[in-house]
């Protein structure tokens, strides 16, 4: 029987970013140093494959600092942390190592120059995220203000001679906060940012290249976790700038084959917290049903490292 013909375009980059490869290699060698159990306070990133790998090497993860011992290291997640958690390992004398990608802690030390200034900081966000969390715990309740969408902003409302000042989470969608970011300026002239865009070089990357994709398939899948806010905004941008359907699946066993009637091209991209080999299993899995040929399309090139924690190094 003959296979129906599939094209696969693969965008990139996609996949693993630079903070979550050191914040995972950080439990590694957190393993390595000093032998399992090694705890770690929330998901290290967020992705199931990523989390019950570690935990086969001796990771155990936990909701809270008070489930950890105090006679056993702990390291805190990509996203960052409110700076109630690091006090609070103090004061236990725990050993922890802070996986905090470096480009959520350059959002936590603007916003900290901006309150100290005076400023109340609006932040452009989803509550309840980790890394929204943590960003709003850097300073004193009521320093910052949480904005979600345009409509939020609407409703601000801040006396004529407050100073104000804006930071965003890293892993928003590109666009969509372009707006948001335009509603707050034209409301706000006052309004002072960051020296350089918050929104990190791997969310923006990997959306131009979804962007890019999009327009030249008829279908999108997107690897990643649900509560990944990255991943999720790559379906987004998919959806939007091919005006296709676009699906977020975390593993291969997630796919309705049926999605794939009657496509010829297939565009797969991945969040930046997947890691390759669930893409290869995707593509492996479509090689068995369908007479496949894989395209790659790049947009950039990344090549950023992040050092590890100095403890680490000793």
């Amino acid at each position: 029987m003959t296979k129906q013909k599939l094209e696969i375009v693969l965008a990139g980059p996609r996949g693993f970013c630079a903070g979550v490869d050191r914040a995972i290699l950080i439990v590694e060698e957190a393993l390595k140093k000093f032998g399992a159990p090694v705890y770690v306070r929330h998901e290290i990133v967020h992705n199931r494959y990523v989390v019950e790998s570690l935990e086969n090497k001796g990771a155990i993860f936990v909701d809270e600092l008070d489930e950890c011992p105090t006679d056993r290291p702990v390291v805190f997640s990509a996203h960052g942390v409110p700076k109630s958690v690091p006090e609070a390992a103090e004061k236990r004398q725990m050993i922890y190592l802070d996986a905090t990608c470096p480009l959520v802690s350059k959002v936590h030390r603007g916003a900290e120059r901006h309150f100290e200034k005076g400023r109340h900081i609006i932040l452009i966000g989803h509550a309840g995220h980790p890394e929204v969390i943590g960003t709003m715990g850097q300073l004193n309740d009521g320093a910052m203000t949480l904005v979600e969408t345009v409509e939020d902003v609407e409703k601000l409302d801040f006396p004529e001679d407050q100073e104000l000042a804006y930071a965003t989470q890293t892993t928003l969608s590109v666009d969509e906060t372009k707006d948001i970011l335009e509603a707050l300026q034209a409301k706000f002239p006052q309004l002072q940012g960051p020296k350089r865009e918050d929104i990190c070089y791997a969310t923006t990357n990997r959306q131009a290249a979804m962007k890019a994709v999009a327009e030249d398939v008829d279908l999108a899948f997107i690897i990643g976790a649900p509560n990944s806010s990255n991943s999720k905004r790559l379906v987004d941008v998919a959806k939007q700038a091919g005006d296709i359907p676009a699906y977020l699946i975390q593993r291969v066993s997630e796919i309705d084959w049926s999605w794939l009637d009657g496509i010829d091209k297939l565009g797969i991209s991945a969040g930046a917290s997947a890691p390759e080999i669930l893409v290869e299993e995707v593509i492996e899995a479509c090689r068995e049903k369908f007479d496949l040929t894989v395209f790659h399309k790049v947009t950039a090139e990344e090549n950023i490292e992040f050092k590890l924690p100095r403890l680490l190094k000793d």
